[in-house]
């Protein structure tokens, strides 16, 4: 598995204008090949008028699930130029939509590969992309008294705490890098005198 990959920050929109066609690229995190065909779904709703929604999708922090669309534009000068730059970039769990208003000239199939692929290039500057690390999932449990400094010694280490449960004990998830683990159970049976629980969980990327 990857040890991270990198998406974009957040759902937005960029637009740019070439020979009088406007490109609106929306760009947003998907999860899984589902979120990505609903969000396409969804823009071409959002531009019933438009003449083109071209889209591209990268899945997957190996990139296993890649798709793109030339929706109507000439083979291979729409979705393809997106998919690359989306991967060029090393982007993953992203899906890109250029939708196209035409403006009555034409650009040529170099013309429209540099447009396409431009627009999500130009999309991804302007939202930002965020790196995502692959943690392993383990969880603290510690009594009701130790607890609160517990939480407090953990934050304070820079470890990422990602949820708390009180029950009997109170159980602390938090994500951790594979290179700290050793590392991390000596801090822990030190500041817990050897009292508090661990258990390792499965992987997640945060």
């Amino acid at each position: 598995m990857q040890d991270e990959y990198r998406t974009v920050a957040h759902e937005g929109v960029h637009e740019t204008e070439i020979n009088r066609s406007r490109f609106l690229c929306a760009l947003a995190p998907a999860a899984t090949e589902e979120e990505a065909q609903a969000f396409v779904a969804r823009i071409r709703k959002e531009h019933p008028t438009a003449t083109h929604n071209c889209y591209a999708y990268v899945i997957g922090a190996d990139a296993s699930v890649q798709k793109a669309s030339d929706d109507g534009e000439p083979g291979g000068t729409a979705g393809v130029p997106m998919l690359q730059m989306l991967t060029r970039r090393e982007m993953r769990y992203v899906v890109a939509v250029v939708t196209r208003y035409y403006g009555g000239v034409k650009l040529g199939a170099g013309g429209l590969i540099r447009a396409y692929g431009g627009a999500v290039g130009e999309a991804l500057d302007t939202l930002g992309t965020v790196t995502r690390r692959r943690y392993r999932l383990a969880t603290v449990t510690v009594d009701h008294a130790r607890a609160g400094k517990m939480e407090n010694d953990l934050r304070s280490t820079g470890r990422s705490v990602r949820d708390v449960h009180y029950g009997e004990a109170v159980s602390i998830e938090i994500g951790l890098p594979e290179s700290d683990l050793d590392q991390f159970r000596a801090w822990l049976a030190d500041v817990s005198a050897g009292e508090a629980g661990f258990e390792l969980g499965g992987e997640a990327y945060g």
